[in-house]
């Protein structure tokens, strides 16, 4: 990547968000929305955990991102019993009577943990160091992964039996948590037209790997002002039940709020959220505009929420409005 400024950059990032939305949408419609927080976490340089119905077109979506991208993709199944070798490679024993390690299917620059919450908690371990460390230990030894590295987890929100959910510590480790939501009757109509016809969707690769890779240190560059990283730090503080900064609703509803790693994710969204909509600085709208889906899996509601049918979005709302 050759740009003589990073006003420069920030101007290609937006351009090629423009291009990635129009390819993207050929194959996914009435996800827009979805999408764009799906590349905001890309560039921030997180994961995703997307929860929803089966249906919804979660894989498709995946695999479309990584055409677009042009990424190596690999999608596991996560079942009862998957170990963590499956996912992280093995060592096998060649002809030259020396063992040799063969990469799992971890080792590709997209992956799609298909319902992670099937599999039990030394194999969720598993993924998640390589999510944290961007690398695998095996026998004491350590393999880098590629770079860029993106994980997609899914989770089917209503089928819980025989599930193994994930701890909060681990939850923290994805920078946002989607839900997806039935598409309208109109777009499904679209859906249902196009994916029952003979239409041949050819999509074309819009960026590079390299170009990610560039794309994710530009967005720590961005300047942001000290009062717009003292909201998000603030809004994040008024999460946590018995501390000084609680907010009423906190104190009443909530359990447990977000740590630190909150704040550093909605610093990073914002910028990115604000670099795509064509701004060369994130202000407080966009801390708002990125604040649900990286809250939402860092709080925990008490009894008397769930009693009273008060919802982590609502809550969540309640803290914005209230700054």
């Amino acid at each position: 990547m050759d740009f003589k400024s990073d006003v420069e950059g920030v101007d290609a990032l937006r351009k090629a968000n423009e291009r990635l939305m129009s390819e993207i949408t050929k194959a996914i419609y009435g996800q827009d929305h979805i999408v764009q927080e799906v590349l905001i976490s890309l560039f921030s340089d997180g994961h995703c955990l997307l929860v929803g119905v089966p249906g919804l077109a979660k894989t498709l979506l995946v695999n479309t991102i990584a055409k677009v991208l042009g990424l190596e993709y690999n999608r596991i199944q996560f079942t009862p019993d998957l170990m963590p070798s499956d996912i992280t490679g093995s060592e096998i024993l060649n002809e030259a009577r020396h063992f040799e390690f063969i990469k799992g299917p971890l080792f590709a620059n997209i992956i799609l943990a298909d319902e992670i919450n099937r599999t039990p908690p030394k194999t969720q371990a598993a993924l998640l160091e390589a999510m944290q460390e961007k690398a695998v230990t095996f026998s004491g030894k350590r393999y880098t992964l590629d770079k860029p590295f993106f994980v997609l987890a899914t989770q089917n929100p209503i089928e819980q039996e025989g599930t193994y959910p994930l701890p909060e510590a681990q939850l923290d480790r994805f920078m946002f948590n989607i839900w997806l939501d039935y598409p309208s009757l109109n777009d499904e109509i679209t859906i249902v037209n196009n994916t029952t016809s003979d239409i041949d969707i050819q999509l074309k690769q819009v960026v590079s790997a390299e170009e990610i890779l560039y794309f994710q240190k530009l967005i720590r560059r961005v300047p942001i002002n000290p009062n717009v990283i003292e909201y998000a730090v603030k809004l994040a503080a008024k999460t946590r039940p018995n501390t000084e900064h609680a907010h009423s609703m906190t104190k009443q509803y909530l359990n447990w709020g977000a740590g630190p790693r909150a704040s550093q994710y909605l610093v990073l969204g914002a910028k990115t959220h604000a670099v795509l909509n064509g701004k060369y600085s994130p202000d407080i709208e966009d801390i708002k505009a990125v604040a649900a889906p990286i809250l939402r899996h860092r709080i925990i509601r008490n009894y008397k929420a769930e009693a009273e049918g008060i919802s982590v979005d609502e809550i969540i709302k309640e803290l914005m409005a209230s700054s």
